[in-house]
C-alpha cells in the first residue's frame, strides 16, 4: 500500500497524468467534431493526407516516415492530433535558435592542429575519413596528447572519479541524465560541496525527464544553496510539448579541462551494483587526460550557455583551456576524437560514427548495446560486414529493464543470425554499455544506444579513438563478456516470443 501511495503521489505520475488529460481531451476534441460535422472530418482527412505527403519528402528516416503514415491514415483523427503534438523530432524553435547561436560563438576555438591531421592521414587514409566525418559534420577536432583509459565495470570508473574530482582546483563541470540519491550521488555530491566551499566553479546540468522519478520537483534549488551552479535541461511540466521528445542524454564530468570522463554510467547506485536491479549491472565509461579533453569542456559550456539564456561566457573560452591548469607534459596515446550528436540538424552523427566503423571493418566488430532496434541502414551494414567475412559480434542484455523493449530487441536477432552476425545474452544480468570495438585500431565509447531515440532524438555524446590503450582495453573485455554470456541460436530465436508481438512492435519502434 505504501508503494501504490507513493507512486500516486510522485512528480512521475502526477505530471504524466496531467498530460495524458491533456492528450486525451485533444484527442476528444477533434473526435467530436469530427463525427458531429461531416465537413470537418473531411478537412481533418484531406489534411492528413497532405501531412502524409509532407512527411514522405522530409529528411527523415523511412522507418520514420512509415510509422507516422500508418498512424495518420489509420485513424486521421487521432493519428494527426498526436503527429501535431508528437511528431516533430526536434526541439522547440526558441531552444533550436540558442543552440545554434552557442556553437557558432564557440566555434572559432574548434580548430584542429594541422599537424595532428597530417599525422593521422599519413598513418592510415581510410581512418582518416571516419575522422574528417566528425570534425566536418560533428565539428568537433581530432587531438593527440591525450592518454585513455577504458573501464568495464562502473565500480572501476565511479573509484577513479572520486580520485579525480578530490584533486580539482579549479572547476568541476558534470552534465548527467540520471541522478539518483544513494551512495555513488551522495559521495561525489560531499565532494562537490566541499570544493565550492574552497572556490572552486562546480556547476551541474542534469535532465529533468530522465531524473523525473529520482530527484524532487525543485532539486536544482537544494544544489544552488550549497554553493553549486546547477541548471535543468528541458524541465518536465504537465503541458503538452514537442520538447518532452527531447532528451540530453550524455554523461560528461570535466575536471580542470585536462580530465574527463564519459560512457553509459549516471549517478545512481545500480551503475555501480550498490543496488540490484537486474542482476548484474555492466555499465563501461573512458577516462581522457589530455588536450582532447576541451572538445568536452566547450560541449558542457554550450549546454550550459543555452539553459542560462546568455552565449557571453562562450566569449571567453580561452581561459578554461587545460594548459593552464596542467603544468606536466600530456602523455600522447593514439588519435582521440570526442564527439556530440544533436537531434538539431539532419546529421545522425551517432549512427554513422557506427555506420563508418561497421563499413570500414577488415576483420572484425564487437559491439555491446542495451538495445538493438535498428533501422534498414544498420542492419543492412552489420549483415553485409558479416556476409563479407567480418567476424561481427553484439551483446545485448540477459535480464531486460524494459521487457517490450528486450522483446523488440530480439526480433532483429533471426535476421542478423541468418546473415553470420554472432548475437550474446549478458547472462549476469543487464548489460547498459555503448562500446564498439574494431580491428584492434578503432573503438569508440559512449552515451548512444542503438535505438530511434539515441540516434535521432537525443543529446549525446561519445569518444572515438585510434590506436589509443583504451581500444585493446575495450578488445580484452569484449573477448571476456563474450565468455559470460549465451549465444543467442536461430532455435532460440523461434522460442522467444510471438511473431505478432514483434512485428507490431517493430512497426512502431521509431515512435518508442
Amino acid at each position: 500500500m505504501q508503494k501504490i501511495l507513493k507512486c500516486l503521489f510522485s512528480r512521475l505520475f502526477i505530471v504524466g497524468l496531467a498530460i495524458l488529460i491533456q492528450i486525451a481531451w485533444v484527442v476528444g476534441f477533434i473526435y467530436l467534431l469530427g463525427s458531429k460535422y461531416q465537413w470537418f472530418a473531411t478537412v481533418v482527412e484531406i489534411l492528413s493526407i497532405l501531412a502524409v505527403l509532407w512527411i514522405a519528402n522530409k529528411r527523415i528516416n523511412p522507418s520514420y516516415k512509415l510509422a507516422w503514415t500508418i498512424l495518420i491514415l489509420s485513424v486521421p483523427l487521432v493519428g494527426a492530433a498526436i503527429y501535431l503534438m508528437f511528431g516533430e523530432s526536434r526541439l522547440a524553435k526558441e531552444m533550436e535558435e540558442s543552440f545554434a547561436m552557442a556553437n557558432r560563438v564557440s566555434q572559432d576555438v574548434m580548430k584542429e592542429q594541422p599537424e595532428d591531421r597530417r599525422a593521422l592521414r599519413e598513418t592510415d587514409l581510410q581512418i582518416n575519413k571516419q575522422s574528417v566525418y566528425l570534425r566536418d559534420y560533428a565539428g568537433f577536432p581530432v587531438y593527440r596528447n591525450t592518454a585513455t583509459e577504458y573501464f568495464p565495470i562502473g565500480e572501476l570508473l565511479y573509484q577513479r572519479m572520486i580520485e579525480e574530482l578530490k584533486k580539482a582546483e579549479h572547476f568541476i563541470f558534470l552534465e548527467y541524465f540520471i541522478i539518483n540519491n544513494g551512495e555513488m550521488w551522495q559521495s561525489i555530491l560531499d565532494i562537490l560541496e566541499e570544493k565550492a566551499r574552497a572556490g572552486v566553479d562546480v556547476r551541474l546540468v542534469y535532465d529533468d525527464m530522465g531524473s523525473l522519478n529520482t530527484l524532487p520537483a525543485r532539486f536544482y534549488e537544494e544544489l544552488r544553496s550549497r554553493g553549486i551552479q546547477c541548471e535543468v535541461f528541458n524541465r518536465f511540466r504537465p503541458m503538452i510539448s514537442v520538447v518532452l521528445n527531447n532528451r540530453d542524454h550524455r554523461k560528461i564530468m570535466v575536471i580542470d579541462g585536462h580530465t574527463g570522463f564519459t560512457g553509459g554510467i549516471n549517478l545512481s547506485d545500480e551503475y555501480i551494483n550498490k543496488k540490484v536491479r537486474f542482476g548484474y549491472w555492466k555499465d563501461t565509461g573512458v577516462m581522457l587526460k589530455g588536450e582532447a579533453v576541451w572538445s568536452f569542456t566547450v560541449m558542457f559550456l554550450r549546454m550550459w550557455s543555452v539553459m542560462k539564456g546568455s552565449t557571453d561566457e562562450l566569449l571567453h573560452l580561452e581561459r578554461y583551456r587545460a594548459h593552464y591548469y596542467y603544468i606536466e607534459k600530456f602523455e600522447e596515446d593514439g588519435f582521440v576524437q570526442p564527439y556530440s550528436d544533436t537531434p538539431l540538424d539532419h546529421e545522425t552523427v551517432g549512427e554513422n560514427v557506427y555506420l563508418n566503423i561497421i563499413n570500414q571493418a577488415k576483420q572484425y566488430v564487437y559491439i555491446f548495446t542495451p538495445y538493438l532496434i535498428i533501422d534498414n541502414e544498420m542492419m543492412t551494414s552489420l549483415c553485409l560486414a558479416a556476409k563479407s567475412g567480418v567476424d561481427v559480434r553484439i551483446v545485448t542484455p540477459g535480464i531486460p529493464d524494459k521487457k517490450l523493449v528486450f522483446l523488440l530487441t530480439r526480433s532483429y536477432y533471426e535476421q542478423l543470425i541468418d546473415s553470420g552476425v554472432r548475437i550474446y545474452e549478458y547472462t549476469p544480468g543487464f548489460i547498459h554499455a555503448k562500446s564498439f570495438v574494431c580491428d584492434d585500431e578503432v573503438a569508440t565509447v559512449g552515451t548512444i544506444n542503438m535505438d530511434y531515440r539515441s540516434l535521432y532524438l537525443h543529446f549525446e555524446c561519445g569518444v572515438w579513438m585510434y590506436r589509443s590503450k583504451a581500444v585493446m582495453q575495450v578488445k580484452r573485455d569484449a573477448l571476456d563478456t563474450f565468455a559470460h554470456s549465451r549465444e543467442v541460436t536461430k532455435e532460440y530465436c523461434r522460442n522467444m516470443g510471438t511473431r505478432l508481438t514483434q512485428s507490431l512492435l517493430r512497426l512502431m519502434a521509431p515512435m518508442l
